[in-house]
């Protein structure tokens, strides 16, 4: 081996060394792809249990004039809210627990930890416009905005993306891009925000999967 090569793969040796020091690198492609994929299931059951609120909903219309007042008729009653809710825990729960399996595993191939310094400042930077989204979409909620909810979910969980991003893969950064200009649009469309979602948290997160896959993990499969 030549003087050069062994100066080079010093350096590519230092390079990876800093990389694993300041940015957290175990992330898996799948884990994008499974969590696009729960999210595309969760609204695949929340767009049955809308149809059938909507069904209901038209069935109680008969029962009024035309020019009855049937605004007291909850809006989240007869959209299933609980059923709604519930589907949102399950979807996120086994998205969050796919995402660490296969996190996880990507770790003890990278030779990384899971919670380490680099992994708690991404948590961090995602977490806090995540943690403060949640408070804004509980109070549109109480507010009774539900067509500003999907677009804020979007909007914010964008803003984590791009934060976080400082500390792992790029990719996210251009996933949390995504998100936003999904969003913004989404404000402009409020009725179609269950589709926004699907777009948003489920096919964009396909996509960024699988070409995380392709760029950091597809070679470490062959080698």
């Amino acid at each position: 081996m030549s003087q050069d090569q062994q100066s080079l793969d010093t350096l590519k040796d230092i390079r990876s060394m800093m990389d694993r020091s300041s940015r957290f690198i175990s992330l898996s492609g799948w884990s994008g792809v499974a969590a696009g994929c729960c999210a595309l299931v969760g609204a695949w059951f929340a767009h049955g249990v809308i149809e059938q609120g909507s069904n209901n909903h038209s069935s109680l219309r008969k029962h009024y004039d035309a020019t009855a007042d049937i605004n007291g008729i909850s809006v989240s009653a007869y959209m299933g809210s609980k059923e709604l809710i519930l589907i949102a825990l399950l979807t996120l729960g086994a998205a969050i627990a796919l995402a660490f399996l296969f996190t996880w595993m990507r770790s003890r191939k990278t030779q990384t930890p899971v919670w380490g310094n680099s992994s708690k400042r991404m948590a961090f930077a995602l977490g806090l416009p995540l943690g403060v989204g949640g408070i804004y979409m509980l109070q549109l909620m109480q507010a009774g905005a539900f067509g500003m909810i999907a677009p804020g979910c979007l909007l914010f969980y964008g803003l984590g993306l791009v934060s976080a991003s400082r500390y792992t893969f790029g990719e996210i950064r251009w996933l949390g891009y995504g998100q936003l200009l999904t969003g913004i649009v989404n404000l402009f469309m409020t009725g179609f925000g269950l589709y926004f979602w699907a777009f948003g948290f489920g096919i964009l997160h396909i996509i960024y999967g699988l070409v995380m896959w392709y760029t950091h993990e597809r070679s470490e499969q062959t080698n």
